[in-house]
C-alpha cells in the first residue's frame, strides 16, 4: 500500500506541474539531445582529425574556463533580466558556436570554439535552476529536480547513442571517412538542439510569485540573519568547496570515458555511445528513486550514500582489462554518483533565501567548472605519459580520493544542521 501511495503521489506531482516547467521539459529535452550527441563524438572527432591528444584536454579546458568566468556575472544579470530570455539567448548562441565547431579542422579555431560554446552555454545552465524554482512551489522541487534531471538524463540517453550510430552509418552508407561520419553526427545533433528552442519560446512569465513561494525562511539560515547577505554568502561557500572538490574529480575522468572505451580496449564508435547511453539510462532511474531514499535517511545522507557507493566501482573501472567488466564498473559509477545531481540542486535552492537563489547557482556551477578546467590538461598528460593502461588507473585513483573527500567534507558540515531540522 505505501509503494501505491507514494507512485499515486508522484503521479499527482507531475500533472500538478505548471504549463512552463512542462515546456522547459520538453525543449530542454531536445536541447540535451543535441548536446548529448554533441559531447560523446567531439573528441572522437579530434583524435579521427589526427591532431595529438593534448587537444581534446585543451579543448575541454578552455570551455570550462569561458564557462567558469562568466556564471557569477550571468547569474547576476539573470536576475535582473528574467530567466526565460537568458535561457533562449544563451542557448541560439551555443547552437552557433556547436556548428562552427563542427566543421573547423585546426586546433587554434576548435580553441576558440570551445571558449564561445562555454561562455554562452554558460547563460542557460545559471537560469534553468532557478526557472524551475520560480515556477514551482517549495513541496514539489525535490520531485520536480528528479524529474527534471532525469529527462535530462535520458535526453542524453537518446544523444549517447544516437551519435556513435549516425556517424558509423553515415561512414558506411555514404562511403565518406569516419572524421565526416563523426561531423554528420555532430551536425544532426545541432539541429535537434536548435529544434529544443521553439518550445522554451512558447513559454510565458512564471505563473507563480516568488511570494509565493516564500513559506518560510531556508532551513539553515533560520534565524534574524536569515535574509541578509553575509550570512546567506557563507553559505553558498560552505556548499561551493564540496562543488569544486568534486568538479576536480570529474574533470580528471568523466569528459575522458569515450576515449578510455576507445584507448584501452579499442571499442567502437557505436558501442561507446551504447555503452554510455545505458549509463545514462541507469543514472535515470537511480535519480527518480532519489527522492524515496531522502524520505527514509535525509537529504544529506543520501547524498553521500550515492557518492560513497560510486567509488568502488570507479576503481573496478581503473583497473580491470577486462571491456565487460570496465562497462558494469563504468554504468554503476554513473548512476550512483549522478543520482546525487537532483538532491544536490534541491538542497542548494533550500539553504539560501530567495533573493540569492540565482547567485548560490551560478556560484556553485562555477567552482564546479574551475575543478573541471584545472584537470583537462593534467588528465590528457597522464594518459600520454603513462599510457592507456597506467594513465587511466592514475586519474581514476586520483578521482576516487577526491569524491571521497568531498563527500564526507559534506556530511560533517551539513549532516548535524539536517539531521537537527528534520527532528
Amino acid at each position: 500500500m505505501e509503494q501505491t501511495s507514494w507512485w499515486k503521489d508522484w503521479t499527482a506531482q507531475l500533472s500538478s506541474f505548471s504549463r512552463n516547467v512542462k515546456l522547459f521539459m520538453f525543449g530542454n529535452a531536445l536541447i540535451q539531445i543535441g548536446m548529448g550527441i554533441f559531447g560523446v563524438m567531439y573528441n572522437l572527432y579530434i583524435r579521427e582529425l589526427g591532431l595529438a591528444g593534448e587537444v581534446s584536454g585543451h579543448v575541454i579546458a578552455m570551455t570550462a574556463l569561458a564557462t567558469a568566468a562568466i556564471l557569477v556575472p550571468a547569474g547576476l544579470l539573470s536576475d535582473r533580466v528574467g530567466r526565460k530570455w537568458m535561457i533562449i539567448v544563451g542557448a541560439g548562441l551555443t547552437a552557433v558556436t556547436l556548428v562552427i565547431r563542427s566543421v573547423t579542422v585546426t586546433e587554434h579555431t576548435m580553441l576558440i570554439g570551445a571558449f564561445l560554446t562555454g561562455l554562452a552555454w554558460a547563460l542557460p545552465q545559471v537560469a534553468s535552476v532557478p526557472f524551475l524554482a520560480e515556477n514551482s512551489k517549495p513541496k514539489e522541487r525535490m520531485n520536480l529536480f528528479s524529474v527534471h534531471f532525469s529527462i535530462v538524463t535520458i535526453a542524453g540517453v537518446a544523444g549517447n547513442l544516437f551519435g556513435g550510430v549516425i556517424a558509423d552509418m553515415a561512414s558506411s552508407i555514404f562511403n565518406i571517412s569516419v572524421a565526416a561520419g563523426i561531423r554528420t553526427a555532430l551536425l544532426v545533433g545541432v539541429g535537434i538542439f536548435i529544434l529544443g528552442l521553439l518550445p522554451i519560446l512558447m513559454m510565458r512569465k512564471p505563473s507563480i510569485s516568488i511570494e509565493e513561494t516564500v513559506v518560510k525562511a531556508p532551513r539553515l539560515v533560520q534565524d534574524h540573519h536569515a535574509t541578509d547577505f553575509k550570512s546567506n554568502l557563507k553559505i553558498i561557500v560552505l556548499f561551493g568547496i564540496a562543488q569544486l572538490v568534486i568538479g576536480t574529480g570529474s574533470g580528471l575522468v568523466i569528459p575522458y570515458l569515450n576515449l578510455y572505451f576507445a584507448n584501452r580496449f579499442d571499442a567502437s564508435n557505436s558501442y561507446i555511445g551504447f555503452i554510455l547511453a545505458i549509463g545514462s539510462a541507469m543514472t535515470a532511474v537511480a535519480q527518480l528513486i532519489g527522492p524515496m531514499l531522502v524520505r527514509k535517511v535525509g537529504e544529506v545522507k543520501a547524498i553521500i550514500i550515492f557518492q560513497y557507493a560510486s567509488i568502488p566501482f570507479l576503481l573496478l573501472t581503473a583497473f580491470t582489462t577486462n571491456l565487460w567488466i570496465a562497462s558494469i564498473g563504468f554504468l554503476f559509477r554513473q548512476a550512483l554518483m549522478n543520482a546525487a545531481s537532483p538532491i544536490q540542486s534541491a538542497v542548494a535552492m533550500d539553504i539560501v533565501h530567495d533573493k540569492y537563489k540565482g547567485l548560490a547557482n551560478s556560484v556553485n556551477q562555477m567552482v564546479f567548472q574551475v575543478g573541471w578546467a584545472s584537470m583537462g590538461i593534467p588528465a590528457t598528460f597522464l594518459v600520454s605519459a603513462f599510457g592507456s593502461y597506467y594513465g587511466y588507473v592514475y586519474t581514476f585513483i586520483i578521482t576516487s580520493a577526491l569524491y571521497l573527500t568531498a563527500s564526507t567534507y559534506f556530511y560533517f558540515t551539513f549532516g548535524k544542521r539536517f539531521e537537527k531540522l528534520r527532528s
